[in-house]
Formats: structure tokens, C-alpha cells, sequence
């Protein structure tokens, strides 16, 4: 492994809680991580919209209570434009500065995306609109492997340029397992001409058994070599191990390769997260260091 640089532009992604233990281990996770000081913290909406109030407050309270920017995550789905607005609005009001604009899933039950009446029809209608609004920094999505809706690798590339055409700033991927993968996507990007920022997504792997079953729903293909590691593990203490330095590798091969940006989905769990950024060179400082008085 090489000698890592600790400036790298660091993000970490959140989901809001429906519990009061989630509320616990949310706030838990954010007190450590915030001490990376990160460029900015993003917070999810559940499958179809479920959890829109929550992640209103959620991205309020991290505003209000941490000083840190944040982006809210803002969907199509199961909602008018007037009311995919009004969050975005609410966003505004908390302070927050930035969006992540997505199509949004399917709520659970539906096979697949239908429109809502009166909302926008894709993801480039919504960042379409946000663009109007002159508020935010937008954010999007991106595959490094074919999104299971699309024709091919190609129709995902010409959507994403769509995108940053309708207004969108930069984009983040969805996660992968081989810094080849993300590697050869931004290749491919390059050669159809877009020059925005594209950042990695991350996903530290808390359990192996469970990040195999997402990533057959989000197309994402698992290497042989990588579930026979797993495999090979006795304890749950030896898989922690291997995923914190399996990690580390990715990181350190797409630091190497240019990438100034990292952006980790953390589950709401700091653990990964915090011992992958330790090992990367960047220095936790105190979190009490970033709270707003």
C-alpha cells in the first residue's frame, strides 16, 4: 500500500431514524464522524418517499447542531412537483445548501417507477426545476455498472451528461468493489465529454451476506474472489478486519489515481468509516470542535 495523503475532500451519507435507538445510534455516528471535518453530510429518503419528514428534520438538526453543510436527499416518487418543492424550500430554511436529486425507488410492493400525477417524470424534470430555484448545489447519481433500468453502459453515461445538462453540479456513484470499476467508469466518462466532478461512493461492508443480496437489486456484481475471502473468515472480528482493510486498499488505489474526493454510505454506523479514514491518513480531530453552541 502507498504512503496516503490526508487531503482528500471527504462526505459521509445518512439515513434518518424512525426509532429512538435509531435516533441514538445516528446522532452517535455523526458526533464521531464529524470530527473528520467533512465537506459535507448527506441524508436519504426511504424507498418512495416514506421517510421525507424525517429527513427534513434530520438535515435541519445536523445544520442547526453541527455547523456542517449538508444535502438532503430530494425524489420523485409518490409526490406532486408542489410538494417536492416545498421540501426543497424546507431544505432552504434549515440552511441547508446543497440537494442530492434523484428519481427516486419504487415504493415496497411495486415493481418499478410510474410517475405521480401531478410530479416530475425523471430525475432530469426535478433537477430541471432545482436549477430554476438559483438555491442549491445539486448532487446526482451515477453507475459505474449498468443501473438496472438501463440498456446499456452507454445509456447510462448519456443520462448522467443529461443530467449535469439540466443543471446538476457533480454526481456520486453508487458503490462498487474494485477500484477498476470506478477507474474505467470515469474513463468512459471522459471520453463522452463530461468534465464535472464525479466522486466515488463507498460502502464499507458491515456484513457481507447482506451487502451480496443489495447489490443483486442495485445491479452491482460481486467478485468471486471477494465472497471466497468472506468466506474464509471465522469470526466476526476477522471479517471487520478484512473489510476495514479492503477498504483501505479501494481508497488508497482511487487516491492514487487521482480521485480527490471520497463519499461513504455509512449505514449510520461510524465504525467502518472512522477506522477506513483513520487508516487513510486523515486525522479525527474533536468533535465537540464542530457543534454550534
Amino acid at each position: 500500500m502507498s504512503i496516503i495523503r490526508e487531503s482528500f475532500g471527504l462526505s459521509f451519507e445518512f439515513f434518518p431514524p424512525n426509532s429512538l435507538e435509531a435516533s441514538f445510534k445516528l446522532w452517535n455516528a455523526i458526533d464521531t464522524l464529524a470530527g473528520f471535518a467533512p465537506e459535507f453530510i448527506s441524508v436519504t429518503y426511504g424507498a418512495g418517499g416514506s421517510t421525507r419528514e424525517l429527513t427534513k428534520s434530520a438535515v435541519a438538526v445536523i445544520r442547526q447542531n453541527y455547523g456542517l453543510e449538508v444535502a438532503g436527499h430530494l425524489t420523485c416518487v409518490n409526490a406532486s412537483r408542489t410538494e417536492v418543492l416545498d421540501v426543497a424550500r424546507g431544505y432552504i430554511e434549515s440552511g441547508a445548501k446543497e440537494i442530492v436529486a434523484l428519481r427516486g425507488d419504487a415504493p415496497k410492493g411495486v415493481d418499478s417507477f410510474s410517475a405521480h400525477p401531478e410530479g416530475f417524470a425523471s430525475s432530469i424534470e426535478l433537477i430541471e426545476a432545482l436549477a430554476e430555484m438559483n438555491e442549491f448545489k445539486i448532487r446526482v447519481g451515477a453507475y459505474p455498472h449498468k443501473h438496472p433500468e438501463a440498456a446499456d453502459d452507454l445509456a447510462d453515461i448519456e443520462y448522467l451528461k443529461r443530467k449535469f445538462d439540466a443543471g446538476a453540479d457533480s454526481a456520486i456513484t453508487q458503490f462498487f468493489f474494485e477500484s477498476e470499476d470506478f477507474l474505467r467508469f470515469r474513463d468512459r466518462c471522459d471520453k463522452a465529454g463530461i468534465t464535472n466532478k464525479i466522486t466515488p461512493g463507498i460502502l464499507p461492508i458491515e456484513n457481507w451476506d447482506k451487502t451480496k443480496r443489495f447489490a443483486a437489486r442495485c445491479g452491482t456484481p460481486t467478485p468471486e474472489w471477494m465472497d471466497k475471502a468472506y468466506r474464509n473468515t471465522q469470526t466476526d472480528d476477522e471479517a471487520r478486519l478484512l473489510s476495514t482493510a479492503l477498504c483501505t486498499e479501494i481508497c488508497d488505489d482511487l487516491l492514487c489515481e487521482g480521485v480527490e474526493d471520497l463519499h461513504f454510505y455509512t449505514l449510520n454506523d461510524a465504525t467502518l468509516a472512522q477506522d477506513v479514514c483513520r487508516a487513510l491518513g486523515r486525522k479525527l480531530i474533536a468533535p465537540a470542535l464542530h457543534k454550534v453552541a
